[in-house]
């Protein structure tokens, strides 16, 4: 029942938007493969990153015209993410999956208690 298309569709579309908040929409696709199709990890990783270009590209259009994406200040960190996760997906495939998802839960877990924490600063 879970894995029919318009389930899929719904899904998608409810992770899709969240991407476009910026709230990690990819994250919780790959929870929603694993933990409720149980999907396996690896596959799941590559559907999440199928999913993450088109919905990250077409964020970036947006905000570009919207005026609030800077293109020379993202350069270096653009430059350095995508070393960065050459180097540890390279990495993740001699690491056991078992660990790969423990780290990742604890990666969920302290960025969801950040968020429900997060006071921000007066702006001065």
């Amino acid at each position: 029942m879970l894995d029919t298309l318009p389930v899929a569709l719904i899904a998608g579309t409810v992770l899709g938007f969240l991407a476009g908040l910026g709230i990690g929409g990819g994250s919780l696709l790959i929870l929603w493969l694993t933990m409720v199709l149980h999907m396996d990890a690896m596959a799941a990783r590559s559907i999440n990153l199928l999913f993450f270009i088109p919905s990250a590209a077409v964020v970036c259009v947006l905000r570009l015209r919207q005026g609030n994406l800077k293109i020379r200040p993202l350069l270096p960190a653009a430059l350095a993410g995508c070393a960065a996760a050459a180097l540890f997906s390279w990495i993740s495939t001699a690491v056991d999956t078992q660990i790969l998802k423990k780290l990742f839960g604890l990666v969920l877990l302290f960025a969801g208690l950040r968020e429900l924490c997060y006071r921000p600063r007066n702006a001065r």
